[in-house]
């Protein structure tokens, strides 16, 4: 049997218990959460009531991953697990790109490599 969640707070568009089985399960990196569920997950009741759908989030230990499960109807349920796991890879994606802007920046001007007065080496003529 499967573990039911431990929601008390079940949308009422979610059948008990035919949709509290089998739910849709996928990692996240915990970094992106907030980009993708907003600050303390304020988003999380819009993304449910636009997709019929429960979510519920564990975090993983040891591990920089949080675990989310989508309850509901079958298609629901790969629908929005479909959509979430697409944003959250465009928002890995940006995160990626603006560190490899920001390490190229930084090269351009020379910040991240240290002169040699910071170092004390002495400058060769």
């Amino acid at each position: 049997m499967e573990p039911r969640p431990t929601r008390t707070d079940i949308p009422p568009w979610v059948i008990v218990p035919e949709d509290l089985k089998d739910p849709e399960v996928f990692q996240v990196q915990t970094r992106l959460l907030e980009a993708l569920f907003g600050p303390k997950g304020s988003r999380i009741p819009n993304i449910e009531q636009v997709s019929k759908t429960m979510l519920e989030l564990k975090p993983l230990e040891a591990s920089d991953l949080t675990e989310v499960m989508v309850y509901g109807n079958y298609l629901y349920k790969l629908r929005t697990r479909w959509m979430l796991q697409s944003m959250a890879e465009r928002i890995r994606q940006r995160v990626e790109r603006g560190m490899i802007k920001l390490e190229e920046a930084m090269q351009s001007l020379e910040l991240g490599q240290p002169s040699n007065e910071d170092t004390g080496t002495p400058t060769q003529t």
